[in-house]
This record gives structure tokens, sequence and C-alpha cells, in this order.
């Protein structure tokens, strides 16, 4: 009975390693606060699983979260024949954030024709009511002068056009711009910032509530020269800088974008203010806190009092980190100088495969409750390596750890026999505490037996 319950459980194994798993990493609470990894498909902890997902593309760059809904945007995904012409139809795909399965996609369409392009989709979100938007790449090219705003049905992937935002009189490279406020401009003012590429210069757009105006952002400009960077080495920004706005204190001045934060690349995430200032910067952060250079990402939240903020620590390389994030809690009055580090999402890695130049890493949340308390579900997005959904707060629950609950559910059964199997496919040098079922210092199909003796009450 034993070892057909073995070889049953071996059977679910192709079944078991097309859906998510999770990182199987434990992490401390720290002052009460936890963390626990819902899903994670990437190239790590089950690289056949991520390998066969449709977005495995270099030109899949942005990701986001809304309504326990993962979108993934790929530019270029499908070329539609349209008479003598073929058009490169842009496609979001979407995922289940509490299962990590795959959703229906939506093929974009403008005007009720396919949408597509070069890096048509790169930049994607959801304004701060609700409403889904998308906006190209700008090339820098002498006639790129506009930058373009789109809405998008996120159950249909149908686009309309919001607002075409002129660049004014310096043209640069934009790969990826955010978004805040309300694209409607019915329930709040909007506002949109970006920083070119390999240039000094940043860009901003306003519309005020109930306005149909579109106005440059700074005094009625549309760009502005950073004459501060952080290192100091830094002369500009590198390739593929984000920009990251931060809500006001107020409603008044609550999605005025007045302060943001800018990832360039060859530098650390700092905050400007709309006069070009540097605000904050990591200069007085520890060392070892420190992004490299060469990945760009970070985003904040606010949890049990306490402010957050999550940035991509490294891409590939140096000191074993592989598309990380780092979630700190801030110091007083919001300082990046004061930060405290919480945890590395995930403790191991998503992977450390170049994704060509991407350089972004998308990092989402969404506010809910669980356990009765407040809680933050956390997306990590790196291009070309890997996604993973976490739940922070007080009230979470899950997560491997206690010795045969491979699937953190709270209880050992045949579940966590697919789930041990899943895993030993997905690494081969998979060891934990969790997993050791033996207690060998080694994670292979003995540990399974092992598990299913535990399972059938012969321990």
């Amino acid at each position: 009975m034993k070892h057909l319950l073995l070889l049953s459980a071996l059977g679910l194994l192709t079944c078991a390693s097309a859906f998510a798993t999770t990182d199987n990493q434990t992490y401390e609470p720290v002052n009460g606060i936890k963390a626990v990894n819902v899903w994670t498909i990437d190239r790590v902890h089950n690289p056949e699983t991520y390998t066969s997902m449709p977005f495995v593309n270099t030109y899949a760059r942005t990701a986001t979260l809304y309504n326990d809904v993962v979108y993934v945007s790929r530019s270029e995904a499908q070329a539609v024949i349209i008479g003598t012409d073929t058009i490169q139809q842009s496609v979001i795909y979407r995922l289940d954030a509490k299962t990590g399965n795959l959703l229906s996609s939506l093929p974009l369409t403008l005007d009720g024709k396919p949408y597509g392009g070069l890096l048509s989709a790169n930049s994607i979100g959801f304004d701060n009511f609700g409403h889904m938007w998308v906006m190209p790449y700008c090339s820098g090219a002498a006639t790129a002068t506009e930058a373009h705003l789109y809405s998008c049905d996120p159950n249909t992937g149908a686009l309309t056009l919001v607002a075409t935002l002129p660049l004014g009189d310096v043209i640069s490279r934009i790969d990826y711009f955010d978004v805040i406020g309300d694209i409607t401009r019915v329930n709040a003012p909007c506002n949109i910032k970006a920083p070119g590429s390999q240039v000094t210069t940043i860009y901003s757009w306003t519309c005020a509530k109930g306005s149909n105006t579109w106005e440059g952002g700074f005094e009625g400009d549309t760009y502005m020269d950073i004459t501060e960077f952080f290192p100091a080495t830094a002369a500009q920004w590198g390739y593929a800088p984000m920009i990251k706005q931060i809500l006001g204190e107020d409603e008044d001045t609550k999605y005025n974008g007045e302060l943001f934060y800018i990832d360039g690349f060859n530098s650390t995430p700092a905050i400007y203010d709309m006069t070009g200032s540097k605000i904050d910067d990591f200069e007085k952060v520890d060392a070892s806190l420190w992004p490299e250079n060469g990945t760009n990402g970070v985003n904040e939240f606010t949890l049990d009092g306490r402010n957050f903020m999550v940035y991509s620590k490294a891409q590939y390389s140096g000191d074993g980190h592989g598309c990380q994030v780092n979630v700190v809690e801030l110091g007083e009055g919001m300082s990046l100088s004061g930060m405290k580090k919480y945890w590395q999402l995930p403790a191991d890695s998503l992977g450390k495969t170049s994704d060509g130049g991407t350089r972004i890493h998308s990092i989402a949340v969404q506010y809910g409750t669980e356990g009765g308390e407040p809680c933050v579900t956390l997306l990590t997005y790196k291009n070309y390596n890997g996604l993973a959904i976490y739940k922070i707060g007080k009230g979470v629950s899950g997560g491997t750890t206690t010795k045969g609950d491979i699937n953190g559910d709270g209880t050992i059964n045949v579940t966590d026999v697919t789930a041990l199997v899943n895993k030993i496919l997905g690494s081969s040098s998979y060891s934990d505490s969790v997993c050791d079922i033996n207690g060998d210092g080694t994670v292979n199909v003995t540990d399974v037996t092992t598990l299913v003796n535990m399972i059938l009450g012969n321990k």
C-alpha cells in the first residue's frame, strides 16, 4: 500500500509541475508582522512551470496587481494579418493572485483593431481609483514628440486614448511611466511622470479634477533637468530608469505627485520634489542595503502604522542575489537613512538570467485583511526570471513552518507528497528543515518515502 501511494504521488508529478509552488522559505516575524509566500513561478523553484508560461519573453516587461489578479504585459505577442498588413498585437496575460493559475489573456485592441508595435505596452498599471492604464515607450527619435496614455478594459483588453502628451523641446527615449490620481479626472486630478533614458531629463504632465486640459507638470513646462544624483558619480540616468510618485499626506495634495522616487540604473532610489531638488537618498544607509547598479524598482506601503519601502536589490550577480526585493521600514519622518530591513524576498532567488536589458523590476501592492488584521499583498515580478505573491501582516498564515507540511496549509497529507515531489524536481540542490523529512541533510526521493510513512502513521 505504501509503495502504491508513493507511485501515485510520483505519478502526480506532471500535473503538479504545471502549477505554482511556494518558495518554501520561513520568514521570521518582525515587530509582530509576518511575511508568507503564497506562490511563486520562477526559474529557481519551479523552472519547468515557469518556462512553459506565455510571458517568458523579453518583451513582457512590466506587471501589476489589482483585485487579486496579476497582469503581465507583453508587447509584440502575436502576429495578426489584416489584408496585406501584419500587425504585432500586444497581449496582457492574467493570473489568479490567490493560486497562480493562468486566467484568460487580453489581446489589446484600439478602435476595434489589434493594437501593437515595438514596446507598445511597455508600462501598465492601475490608477488610485481602479482604472487600468497602458503607455507605450517613446523611442527618442526626432519624430517621437509625444507620449500616449490609454485606458484599458481589464476584462476585454480594449484600449481608449485618454491623452496625447507632448514632450516639448527636449526629446529623449522614455521606457517607463508612472501614473497617480484618476485618469478619468472624475474623482481626482491625474499626474504622469517619466524619466528619460541616459539623460538628466524628467517629464511631467498634469490634468486637474474635472478638466480635459493637460499641461506641463513643472509650472507649465513638460520637462526639467535634474542636477543632483546619488551616488555623485552618476551624472545622468542610465538605461531604462523608473519613477514612482509618492502619495501626499492630505486630501488636497494626495494625488499631486509632489514627491517621487527615481531609480536610475546607475543610481540608487532617491526622492525628489517638483523643483528637481534631491530630498533623500541612500547616502546614510548601511552599504549592505544598497541596491546594485543595473536594476530599477521601488514602491511603498503602510501597515500597522508603519511606513515601508520595497525596492529591487539586484538583478543577476553579486552577493548571491538574484532578482530579489528588500522590504524595509522607513525611519522617522519616512527617512531612507533610518530604514530597518525586515526581509529579502524571496530569501533565495527568482532567477539570475539576463533579460537583455529590460532593467525594471515591477513591485505592486494591494491592501486587504487577513486573519482579522490589515495586510498587504505584494507582487514581485522580474521579466525573464519569475514572479511571486507574498502576504504581509500580523494576521497572515501559511508558509511551510512544520516539517512535512510542504504546502503550508497546516496539515500533512498526500497533497504534501505531491508538493515535495514538485520541489525535488524544481531544484537539485533544494534543502531545508521542512523538506528534509528524514533529517539526513539532503532532500531527495528518500524524503518522499519518509513523508508517505508519516502520513500512514509509520513514523
